[in-house]
């Protein structure tokens, strides 16, 4: 799967898309505060209304001046009557989650971002509205939920604590710049303090800010006051989509208590065990105020600190380090592996350097290629045969690889000899191996005994020679071998444009030394014939050589095969000789079979080497990845061409929303206008062909520094294992290039929450300050289907369930054992579906959208627990194993639901436990 040109960042030209002008405010001016919020509905904004009738209305909402009212206009109904009182509404939801949302006609054509309702009165009515931005929607929502707080007195309770720890704070700075109290400071001072304050933005952008800020107050000169100061301080460092976020979790406050930030560590980001003291070490790390930090308070600037630094990237921490199992056999890992290492352009011309093995070394690599032949002086040279490549000797690349083998892990390095040198430059190749190599090679012969090769964990410090060996029965000190010439390939297809195979060349043979062929432990190069032979007499320590082309032919006829193969043997993949640019085959064409090593052009950047990256960072970058379980257990059976879920694989399903991006570059290669650049983001699965897929957002015009994109896109993911999503964003106005940036990561390595993603350039470089701003969500669910036609909130009756099968073995031990094992399958899925369908119904009756975690459904619920008197209508109850929840007296019909639904779920949760403890 290769997505259309943007993948690789070409300047190929493709058609151009219709793009919708996407504008983050009604404004300029940003909203930084919730007085801005309740001033801009004071003005009033116009709305949708939404009716179940599928009818939508636009009408002009505008807040009363006295705060007593939400009104609209035009209305049938007398003006008294177009009205909501600010008392009388319960609840402010956000998204499309009522039942009148959930039921009209036109719902999918709705923003979820965009949408909001009103819960108001006692038969919890909803006003259902639909805002022109996700921007104005959360104006609305937060000054609403203010006014529910603080009524009639929201303005004075504001003007009081308003901003004062932020103000306080620029304020200070503002006075260490202006150390002889003159009252101003210099433009150049205020523009190099904000700079240091947010690094990202643009000097000249700040000096504009600054001077039609003096235009507006028709003010001659340069000097700054401290009022103009934090003026523009607001302003360019604000980001609203943060600010919205930090009045969700603040209970009404304009900052973060050590309370308000566990709830959100716990709630949103996922973290575990969470408690007062992380809080309290996330404040004095990040919050930038004195004030704050005593008092154990995390404004907006610290909120966005947090939010930005390493702890909240999308790449989970856990796999910077090795995290997997590497005690398996070497053939259940993929392994980061070169193709031609010795190159550092394309491979017909290109010049040969040690620095190719130095890059692919520090890179993790752990298979590298060296192509030998007969050098002057009898020093033996590596090149590719057959081309006008230039040549290294190859003394001095075994010096380079003894110095950087184990620089980024302490894993075995494979080196994949092809030598074409005669007798006498073997016995030097020979010679400098032993040398400079010493103890590090690998030599040990392997245990016949054995079916499996010794594991990365046994091999650690080692090095391993993939070469070919004399037969044991050979007694002399030489004999003859079939030669695996790659080269040789090469040159002939650039002879024959019309030769469909490439790896019908012709057999040739050559002469080997006893010396060189001892070195050869457990990776012996042998021709592969086909699979069934494979089965019945390939050694568990012989290595394969496949050309991509063939490999290719093999993962399309023979998936089942391909897969049982590698999980005893090796198998190396390298790239069509007709490649002479260097291009990259997908390297997922190859792992989806188990192919181990596939080898890549490290020199050659674009979307294939971003996957390959991208994937070995999963592992502490120890250039080794665990292969997925069904692709290394004897009796299971998968097939690398599977376009549905993969039996006995949980499929996951992910949610991305991207929020905005920040500090966007304008493309390397572009000739576009000025710096200005319109930006538009690419979701992108690689993996399983169930799997591949792709989204993109709207384009956001003239916006490169804080773009707002505020879109959702959902994935259904079957392979979890073997899947990557990478984050793309290109210019919609460009000349030459349209690629900005971009980041690939395995579905392993994912965080959960809100996460920023930081981009990196095409040839991998982080780019600095340049970011997206996302959240993801990991729900789970069977089935099949397209995601975006199947709701999550359609639950499937019993009837239409898809039971797990177990197929016939033939293998009689295995069968018996499983004969019995259908029933509690069945009941295990009866048992996941009734908990899954009781939980989207709690979902739905708490307002909240099905990405939503129970503590979230909590949150959202728990203020409908209190009645008008603060008397309790529902308690919860602690004592048991999972909160009960427990009616008090009368209440309303809604509530009823609620406590019913939430039952349902808890007793789905104690019959799971049970059943999986009986189970066990």
């Amino acid at each position: 799967y290769i997505p259309p040109s943007h993948g690789d960042g070409t300047k190929q030209k493709r058609e151009r898309k219709k793009t919708v002008s996407f504008s983050s405010m009604p404004t300029e001016k940003k909203i930084s505060s919730a007085s801005d919020c309740i001033n801009s509905m004071v003005e009033g904004s116009e709305l949708k209304k939404v009716r179940s009738n599928s009818r939508i209305y636009h009408r002009y909402f505008l807040l009363d001046a006295d705060m007593q009212s939400l009104r609209w206009e035009p209305s049938k109904k007398d003006s008294e009557k177009a009205k909501i009182d600010i008392k009388s509404i319960k609840e402010v939801r956000t998204g499309k989650n009522t039942d009148i949302f959930r039921s009209n006609g036109i719902s999918d054509q709705i923003s979820e971002d965009c949408a909001f309702s009103i819960i108001y009165g006692e038969n919890y009515e909803s006003l259902d509205l639909v805002a022109n931005s996700a921007d104005v929607a959360n104006i609305w929502v937060t000054g609403l939920r203010y006014l529910i707080s603080y009524g009639k007195h929201t303005l004075d309770m504001l003007e009081s604590s308003q901003d004062n720890m932020r103000t306080s704070w620029v304020s200070q700075m503002f006075s260490e710049i202006d150390v002889d109290n003159l009252g101003h400071i210099t433009l150049c001072n205020a523009v190099q303090c904000i700079r240091n304050l947010n690094p990202g933005l643009k000097t000249s952008k700040i000096e504009l800010k600054f001077k039609e800020l003096h235009k507006s107050k028709d003010k001659a000169g340069t000097e700054v006051t401290k009022e103009e100061f934090i003026e523009v301080f607001h302003e360019l460092c604000t980001r609203p989509e943060i600010y919205f976020l930090l009045v969700q979790f603040s209970s009404n406050k304009e900052f973060l208590d050590t309370k308000d930030l566990m709830m959100f560590l716990e709630a949103e980001q996922g973290v575990a065990h969470i408690n007062e003291e992380i809080s309290l070490e996330i404040i004095h790390k990040y919050e930038p105020s004195k004030e704050g930090q005593e008092k154990g308070w995390l404004s907006i600037d610290g909120f966005t600190n947090y939010l930005m630094s390493p702890d909240c990237y999308i790449f989970d921490p856990e796999h910077k380090k090795v995290c997997q199992d590497m005690k398996q056999p070497l053939s259940h890992y993929f392994i980061n592996s070169s193709h031609n290492t010795y190159l550092i352009e394309d491979q017909f011309r290109g010049p040969s350097d040690i620095t190719g093995y130095i890059r692919a070394l520090k890179m993790g690599c752990r298979s590298v290629e060296l192509d030998v032949w007969d050098g002057p002086d009898n020093e033996p040279v590596i090149y590719t045969g057959h081309t006008m490549t230039s040549q290294i000797v190859f003394r001095s690349v075994i010096d380079i690889i003894n110095k950087y083998a184990f620089f980024a892990s302490e894993y075995p390095l494979i080196l994949c000899l092809e030598n074409h040198c005669s007798i006498k430059q073997q016995k030097v190749m020979v010679q400098h191996m032993k040398k400079l190599l010493g103890d590090k090679l690998y030599t040990t012969l392997p245990n016949v005994e054995e079916s499996y090769l010794p594991s990365p964990d046994v091999l650690k410090g080692k090095i391993l020679i993939k070469a070919k060996k004399l037969s044991s029965n050979c007694s002399g000190v030489e004999g003859d071998v079939t030669d695996e010439d790659e080269g040789a390939e090469m040159s002939q297809r650039m002879g024959k444009e019309n030769v469909e195979q490439p790896n019908n060349v012709p057999v040739k043979r050559f002469q080997l030394c006893k010396e060189l062929s001892e070195l050869v432990s457990i990776c012996k190069s042998v021709q592969f014939k086909e699979f069934q032979v494979s089965f019945q007499v390939q050694k568990y320590w012989e290595v394969c050589s496949f050309n991509e082309v063939l490999a290719s032919k093999y993962a399309n006829e023979n998936p089942g095969d391909f897969v049982n193969y590698n999980k005893r043997f090796l198998a190396r993949v390298f790239p069509s000789p007709m490649r002479i640019d260097s291009s990259n085959m997908n390297p997922q064409d190859f792992w989806k079979c188990g192919c181990q090593i596939v080898a890549m052009n490290f020199q050659t950047p674009g979307l294939m080497m971003d996957l390959n990256i991208g994937w070995f960072r999963q592992n502490g970058n120890c250039g080794y990845v665990l292969r997925p379980a069904i692709m290394r257990e004897e009796v299971s059976f998968f097939s690398a061409n599977t376009k549905d879920s993969v039996p006995g694989v949980s499929p996951q399903l992910l949610h991305i929303k991207i929020i905005s991006g920040q500090n966007f570059p304008k493309p390397k290669g572009s000739g576009a206008k000025g710096d200005v650049v319109d930006p538009y983001v690419y979701v992108e699965i690689h993996g399983i062909p169930a799997d591949c897929a792709e989204q993109r957002t709207k384009t956001v015009h003239q916006n490169g520094d804080a773009p707002i994109f505020d879109e959702s896109f959902e994935f259904q993911i079957n392979l979890p294992e073997l899947a990557m999503v990478r984050f793309v964003v290109l210019d919609d106005d460009y000349i030459g290039d349209e690629f900005i940036g971009q980041y690939t990561i395995p579905f392993e390595c994912l965080q959960t929450g809100y996460r920023h993603v930081p981009l990196q350039s095409l040839t991998g470089e982080v780019l600095a300050h340049a970011s997206l701003f996302v959240h993801v969500a990991i729900t789970n669910r069977r089935g099949g289907g397209k995601p975006h036609k199947r709701g999550l909130s359609v639950r499937k009756g019993k009837k239409s369930r898809e039971y797990a099968s177990l197929r016939t073995l033939w293998i009689k031990t295995v069968d018996e054992v499983f004969k019995n094992a259908q029933p509690p399958i069945r009941d295990a899925t009866d048992l996941r579906e009734n908990m899954q369908n009781a939980v989207v119904s709690f979902k739905e009756l708490c307002g909240l959208s099905s990405v939503a975690n129970l503590m979230q459904c909590m949150l959202a619920v728990s203020p409908r627990f209190l009645g008008p008197d603060n008397t309790p209508l529902v308690v919860l109850n602690l004592s048991e194993q999972y909160p009960t929840m427990e009616l008090q007296g009368i209440v309303p019909e809604v509530l009823k639901k609620i406590v019913t639904t939430y039952d349902m779920v808890s007793c789905s949760l104690f019959f799971d436990i049970v059943w999986v403890g009986e189970i066990s």
